[in-house]
């Protein structure tokens, strides 16, 4: 899968706003049939900033993704509302879904 982190630093007047604003290519990406998970977090030290968190099954599915409508669109609309260019890490890994996080593992309630 292509995995990809980008911080995103929003303007403060629209960092309240910001799922909103961003919310039209949020829920069309999550369409695409090769799309796996297309998630918004905010910050707890920066109220500014938000971190996506995105996978798409293989590199067609991702270059599908950045050669659609919507992205262009958003390409268009979102920078207007940014402090400056988002910034990525980018990696293709050999899995396709989550893994444990075997440091913390949870025991089975009950």
């Amino acid at each position: 899968m292509i995995f990809i982190t980008a911080r995103f630093r929003v303007l403060p007047e629209y960092a309240d706003t910001w799922p909103e604003l961003s919310r039209a290519f949020t829920e069309a990406t999550r369409a695409e049939p090769g799309c796996l998970w297309f998630d918004w977090s905010r910050s707890l030290d920066d109220e500014t900033e938000y971190v996506l968190v995105e996978a798409f099954r293989d590199g067609d599915a991702g270059a599908a993704h950045v050669q659609s409508a919507h992205f262009k669109v958003a390409q268009a609309e979102l920078p207007p509302y940014l402090q400056e260019t988002p910034k990525i890490v980018n990696a293709v890994l050999e899995q396709d879904d989550w893994s444990l996080l075997g440091e913390m593992e949870v025991a089975p309630r009950g």
